[in-house]
């Protein structure tokens, strides 16, 4: 099992989403952060007023899978997250020791 952690634009989240589902993945977890990579922020103008806007907000997708559906997941992200342009995201794959479901108490691959 993995781990599949996605830091992608905001405005792409609801095309992933889709994107996701359509392949069979049943849950995912999302969280807003902040953060910059290689593009170190940007620049904005307000009331004509320039500032440096140094953390970029973003939105970090998890999605815990089998070992079957990791390339299908990141190919979904990669495919609907791309933009072109700077700052379209990166995509962290983690190993899954173990997944406890609370209400039933499965564990594993039947506990996705």
């Amino acid at each position: 099992m993995k781990l599949v952690e996605a830091v992608v634009k905001p405005f792409k989240l609801e095309e992933i989403k889709d994107a996701l589902l359509e392949i069979g993945v049943q849950g995912m977890t999302v969280s807003e952060v902040k953060g910059f990579g290689r593009q170190k922020g940007h620049k904005e103008t307000y009331r004509g007023q320039e500032y440096t806007i140094e953390f970029v907000p973003k939105v970090k997708i998890e999605v815990a899978v089998t070992d079957a559906q990791v390339s299908r997941v990141i190919e979904a992200i990669t495919r609907t997250a791309k933009t072109g342009s700077i700052g379209d995201g990166k995509i962290f794959i983690q190993e899954l020791i173990d997944v406890v479901r609370i209400r039933t108490g499965e564990t594993g691959e039947t506990a996705l």
